[in-house]
């Protein structure tokens, strides 16, 4: 059993009042997750009691004990789960499946499939990323704003709708992988040959420096010989 208020305040066990009240909590306590928090940390929260009261927007109940008649909406029907897992391999872990077991036609249970409705328009909205540029005493200055495109669909048609498999690994997937490994190593190997060309130039000029210091040396010993006959 549990609840919220309409703020969303989460209804704690053990709080025997009907109101709100703040408690000093750790992490792992109900009511608190205490993500991103030290170790022994502990926040003072705003929790609900456990006692029903009238300002409550839901309330979660547990049938204990069912009685002759059904409760109608309740129990007389039921409701299957909407939505299952998304992760590949919490799919295959639900359905007993091998890595060789192809994942979607398992996903086909959540598709819906329906008819959207005549005579009517959806106005749907994109997001449009633009960069315009305008002079400013001689000089361009460059802009970027996102704009709202409406577009307008014609409805009458069949849709269906399916989530997204999550770390499903495909054919294009493998490619995308084998291409990220393969331009690593262009790039490692482009990298090694620059850095030999550079460390063989830096050689050369050392070289050249060494020599011109050497002669420059030389010439200066040759005159001061001179100069001493």
């Amino acid at each position: 059993m549990g609840g919220c208020d309409k703020q969303g305040f989460p209804m704690k066990q053990g709080v025997l009042t009907p109101g709100r009240v703040r408690l000093l909590l750790h992490r792992g306590t109900p009511c608190f997750r205490g993500y991103g928090r030290r170790n022994g940390e502990r926040r003072r929260k705003s929790v609900r009691g456990c006692i029903v009261s009238p300002d409550l927007s839901v309330l979660n109940l547990v049938i204990v004990k069912k009685g002759d008649a059904d409760l109608p909406g309740l129990t007389d029907i039921e409701k299957p789960r909407m939505r299952g897992p998304k992760r590949a391999s919490k799919i295959r872990k639900l359905f007993n499946l091998t890595k060789q077991d192809d994942v979607t036609k398992y996903v086909n249970t959540y598709r819906r499939t329906f008819t959207t409705k005549n005579g009517e328009i959806v106005l749907t909205f994109f997001l449009l990323h633009l960069h315009t540029f305008w002079k400013f005493h001689g000089l361009f200055i460059q802009t970027r704003r996102w704009w709202l495109i409406p577009c307008f669909f014609p409805t009458g048609k069949k849709v269906s709708k399916a989530p997204k498999i999550q770390r499903l690994v495909t054919p294009l997937t493998l490619q995308r992988k084998r291409a990220r490994i393969a331009d690593k190593k262009k790039r490692i190997a482009k990298a090694k040959t620059e850095a030999a060309e550079y460390q063989k130039l830096l050689a050369s000029r050392l070289k050249e420096q060494r020599d011109r210091r050497s002669e420059s040396l030389a010439k200066k010993r040759s005159r001061i010989s001179e100069a001493k006959k």
